[in-house]
């Protein structure tokens, strides 16, 4: 599978180059991932060195699971052996602003990672540290996420 492209060269590198930071809609899908005692792992972001969720934006020419499978490889070394959709996010309270001011409504895929294979890498083009975190302890931006993981029976939710 192919790598992402560096910003300028990426899809939304390229689609804010043309609008400047007007709002666009941009799909994008996460991961989580536990490990054996029930800890979730995040990465600390290169970018603005805050704890998250591995994931991204979707690039041309793939799909969603496959933006879920690059972004865990290039933010953890992990491959995804098998994953399953638990709820999709795209409402209007979702917006947000960007650390270089773009404004973005996401439609979000989140993904359970049911299985994967390879050894965490703490550190990497997109990472700075990595590690499973009790739920607990998890920034409170996950909450939501973390709850829904806990009801999903199978139906994915929807909000």
């Amino acid at each position: 599978m192919k790598s992402s492209p560096g910003w300028e060269a990426s899809y939304l590198g390229q689609l804010r180059a043309a609008v400047g930071n007007r709002m666009l809609i941009t799909p994008g899908a996460s991961a989580v991932i536990q490990d054996d005692n029930g800890q979730i792992l995040l990465i600390q972001r290169s970018d603005n060195l805050e704890w998250a969720i591995p994931g991204g934006s979707m690039e041309l020419g793939y799909s969603v699971y496959d933006t879920l499978v690059r972004e865990v490889r290039e933010e953890t070394g992990l491959e995804v052996i098998s994953a399953t959709l638990f709820a999709i996010y795209s409402e209007p309270r979702f917006v947000f602003t960007n650390a270089f001011g773009g404004e973005h409504q996401p439609i979000h895929f989140a993904f359970r990672v049911d299985e994967w294979k390879g050894s965490l890498v703490t550190e990497t083009d997109e990472s700075v540290d990595a590690r499973f975190w009790a739920a607990n302890q998890m920034p409170d931006r996950y909450q939501e996420a973390l709850s829904d993981l806990a009801a999903f029976a199978g139906t994915v939710i929807l909000k």
